[in-house]
């Protein structure tokens, strides 16, 4: 059929060299909405700088609410598009695949079993900071977005902490849904080599094990298989041991919770990370993502039952989980890949005064090493519950955002909590992402406490359980601790001066024959001995005046 002009996208009409601003974008899938009834668009969201936020909602049965889908009992599926703004062929692949599935309709058996969530653009604000420049990588569009958010953060690091609209929006929209399979868009960069599209399905003891066997026997085999029949070379996604040395050997292990697909196996569902690569041509990153997406799709429509019976189960499992990893570590060891790059050459350059790697575009397969075996660091007995003072307000509030379901003690209560202590701790030397990250060791010891009416409890038989440990454990690596969100109870905020101390001490020490001892043994350290700070505090520690709220964590662990 020759189709109309409204639905010849600006990247076809380009010559497949540009792709359309925010607004005319967001005019193309409006379009769906008015000329079919299979459309919906929905504002999931307000940007900083005051850009709607949208998200499209496609069903063969006009079901356009996750209540009426979940009756309906189909998959749904949420697919993410410019995260990183100028990584923007997911859009633009999305626009030919719903007018694929619902003008032209040869992919419209696609919603026979599956309702599609589409968000065009993610970071809005990214997306319209537009230049020819900001890429110097990237082979196309000739104009495209910036990687980052106009408060100049980086939304695929914030979907535990939740600082930004964008994900705040984000969160709504997945935790009202919750999707059954989730695929994120990118383009990387980086080495050259053959592959046009790669990718990253989560395997690892961060989500549940019958769907990380699922993923990687079942779905990744048929969409790979797929994809490449269209004549596009797929990859694991490319992460080198050494930058810019690919003999060195390439890295796969769990993804951050931070991250968009670490988050969502944390939630119990499979995100599918999408790297097409920047040196390809644009034209090759679009039609390579829109294969990729529709082959993962042409999959879930086949078997979206065992899927949404694979996601039942790790809910129902979550809930009873005991023991979680959290800190994970490659164990050095590695397996043998064969790497689809291209004949490197080195050029010694005035400039930098040492060689500089250029690719050839003759190809070139060799061997390279492949960390994947990793082992876990920390893993964390679960506590029955978390209880938070009410007055860690914005902590709450970003715990609801995740969906984590709360509530309060109705009227005061005593009991013997596990109470944490930081033994060591190691502040980042530069800012990330606006925040002083810490890493942190604790040890507990149980304690007898009154808790207020109002104190929040979070019980630990959710489905959220994954989420709330990673949130609320100190040493999990996007815990509110990590992040810095507690940097105030490693501070000392009163003090006791030499003159007034030392009387104290010298009446401790004729009082008290274990304290005596204690300071006696110390005396026989060097350092210690030759150090009166240290001496001084090892009195002002044990005296009442000391704050007993100093390095001591205020969320406690009902055991």
């Amino acid at each position: 059929m020759k189709l109309p002009s409204r639905w010849i996208t600006h990247f076809e009409k380009s010559g497949s060299l540009k792709s359309p601003r925010y607004a005319e974008s967001i005019a193309y899938f409006k379009q769906f909405e008015k000329y079919t009834p299979y459309a919906k668009m929905v504002t999931i969201g307000i940007s900083p700088q005051g850009r709607s936020i949208e998200c499209i909602i496609i069903s063969k049965n006009s079901d356009f609410t996750p209540e009426k889908v979940k009756k309906s009992g189909k998959a749904v599926v949420l697919i993410q598009n410019g995260i990183h703004a100028g990584e923007i062929e997911g859009k633009d692949a999305c626009m030919i695949l719903l007018r694929e599935m619902l003008i032209t309709k040869e992919k419209f058996h696609l919603l026979d079993n599956l309702v599609i969530i589409i968000i065009p653009v993610l970071n809005v604000d990214g997306h319209e900071r537009i230049s020819p420049f900001n890429r110097p990588n990237q082979n196309g569009p000739l104009e495209m977005g910036w990687r980052t958010t106009s408060w100049n953060l980086n939304l695929n690091r914030d979907y535990m902490k939740v600082d930004t609209p964008e994900i705040r929006a984000f969160m709504q929209l997945f935790n009202s849904w919750l999707p059954d399979f989730f695929i994120d868009n990118h383009t990387t960069n980086g080495a050259d080599y053959q592959y046009h599209i790669t990718y990253t399905l989560e395997k690892f003891s961060n989500i549940d094990k019958s769907l990380s066997k699922w993923g990687i026997q079942k779905l990744l085999p048929a969409v790979l298989k797929n994809v490449e029949s269209k004549g596009f070379i797929t990859g694991l996604y490319i992460q080198l041991k050494k930058d810019g040395m690919i003999e060195s050997g390439m890295i796969d292990t769990p993804s951050d919770p931070r991250l968009s697909t670490g988050y969502t196996a944390l939630q119990n569902r499979h995100g599918l990370l999408v790297e097409t690569h920047s040196l390809k041509p644009f034209n090759n990153r679009v039609q390579s993502t829109l294969e990729m997406n529709t082959a993962v799709l042409e999959y879930l429509n086949t078997h979206f039952k065992h899927l949404k019976k694979l996601n039942q189960n790790a809910d129902r499992l979550s809930r009873k989980l005991r023991i979680l990893p959290v800190n994970f570590e490659l164990s050095g060891s590695s397996k043998p890949l064969n790497f689809k790059g291209f004949n490197a050459i080195h050029k010694n350059s005035s400039i930098t005064g040492n060689d500089v790697v250029y690719y050839s575009d003759t190809p070139k397969e060799f061997t390279i090493p492949l960390f994947d075996d990793v082992k876990t660091v920390t893993t964390i007995r679960l506590p029955k519950a978390y209880i938070i003072p009410k007055e860690f307000t914005e902590i709450i509030r970003r715990l609801e955002l995740h969906g984590v379901r709360i509530n309060r003690f109705p009227k005061e209560k005593k009991l013997v909590v596990s109470e944490l202590s930081f033994i060591s701790s190691t502040f980042s030397s530069k800012p990330y992402e606006n925040h002083q990250c810490v890493k942190v060791k604790c040890k507990s010891n149980k304690k007898k406490v009154t808790f207020p009416k109002g104190t929040c409890i979070i019980h630990l038989n959710q489905r959220m359980n994954r989420v709330i440990v990673n949130l609320l454990e100190p040493e999990a690596p996007d815990s509110f601790v990590s992040w810095g969100f507690f940097n105030a109870f490693f501070e000392r905020k009163e003090y006791a001066e030499a003159y007034v101390m030392e009387p104290f001490a010298q009446k401790m020490l004729s009082s008290n024959d274990q304290l005596r001892n204690e300071f006696a043994v110390l005396m026989e350290d060097q350092t210690f001995r030759n150090d009166p700070h240290a001496r001084l505090e090892f009195f002002y520690q044990k005296s009442p005046f000391f704050d007993q709220k100093e390095k001591k964590y205020p969320i406690y662990r009902m055991v």
